[in-house]
């Protein structure tokens, strides 16, 4: 079974993709040299001489370009769809171990032009609304491979998220005749909230954060999607990613598990008022304890957050100038 299907009472579609249950889990890491399907020398990369990131065609695909046609459900309230569209992974590094704070600065820099450079390509496909650029990492988000790397989803119907985002940006900038994200960067620049900042990005943990130590990513320079940074904003871009990880890690004292999702705007329409951002998401709630989402969370998605945002961000804060301190080179500060 692979197709899309409606929930009725919410309008959000679900992807329906049987196959993806048969995916490689997590190989025995004693073995990574045969079974770990991005590192060199595996038969996905075994066409490649020498390469540092790569763009490879997902093998369990949630969509993929040509699907067969789904069965009619035979009841009006539902609503059924081909799974049409595409998945990709960008493996951001030959070394089956490591993070963005463990790559160069120029490497991050062209782990970002693979992110533009598929989502450029994808948003001219007639049948693509949006494309979703993420990274899963650590067991304890529930990657299936370990081996640093990114996910690109071109999706044929625009999320939710991005929806409610489209719509409160929209009516910001109706309201008060400007962006609602170069706003908050005004008001937030200098704060308790602000993690850390170089000269074109704002790293904070948010007033609104959902999660205990969820971190935003915010261009200074009002920025419709990830196409038009410059190339220096490209360059701080990079170094906002290596920092933010290195802090995550330094925080928690291991390896830690994150979330990050890209946020730009549909492929299709014209949108002037969304402000490319990027987010993270942190599933501890302090070290050594996760937090769950649970009843309150799942069953009518209110979130509970656990401490206070400005107290987190303090403890971000601290972890973040120990970081910088062990990357050595960086663009910015930490507050």
């Amino acid at each position: 079974m692979h197709e899309i299907r409606l929930n009725p009472l919410v309008k959000w579609w679900i992807i329906v993709a049987e196959h993806r249950s048969m995916r490689p889990w997590r190989p025995d890491e004693t073995a990574r040299e045969v079974k770990c399907p991005f590192c060199p020398g595996a038969p996905e990369l075994a066409h490649l001489d020498k390469w540092d990131v790569v763009v490879l065609p997902n093998k369990y695909p949630a969509l993929v370009e040509e699907p067969e046609r789904p069965k009619s459900p035979g009841f009006e309230a539902y609503e059924v769809k081909e799974a049409r569209g595409a998945c990709k992974v960008i493996v951001e590094t030959p070394s089956h171990e490591g993070d963005f704070y463990t790559l160069s600065l120029d490497h991050v820099v062209k782990v970002i032009e693979a992110y533009s450079s598929e989502y450029a390509e994808l948003s001219k496909r007639e049948y693509v609304e949006y494309v979703a650029v993420f990274r899963n990492k650590g067991k304890e988000i529930g990657v299936s491979l370990t081996h640093p790397h990114s996910q690109i989803y071109a999706l044929p119907f625009i999320p939710p998220r991005i929806l409610a985002e489209l719509d409160s940006m929209k009516e910001y900038y109706e309201k008060h005749g400007k962006c609602l994200i170069c706003d908050v960067v005004a008001y937030e620049t200098g704060g308790e909230r602000v993690v850390y900042e170089n000269e074109h990005f704002l790293v904070l943990l948010p007033f609104y954060a959902m999660w205990p130590y969820e971190l935003h990513v915010y261009p200074k320079r009002h920025s419709n999607s990830i196409l038009d940074l410059r190339e220096e904003e490209v360059v701080h871009f990079a170094d906002t990613l290596r920092v933010v990880t290195a802090t995550y890690t330094e925080l928690l004292e291991h390896d830690a598990p994150y979330i990050m999702a890209l946020h730009n705007p549909p492929t299709k329409g014209n949108y002037p008022y969304y402000h490319f951002h990027v987010e993270f998401y942190q599933p501890y709630r302090e070290k050594g304890k996760l937090k769950y989402a649970a009843g309150i969370e799942w069953g009518y998605w209110v979130f509970t957050y656990d401490g206070s945002p400005e107290a987190k961000a303090r403890e971000l804060r601290a972890s973040c100038a120990k970081a910088v301190q062990k990357l050595g080179e960086v663009l910015g500060k930490c507050k």
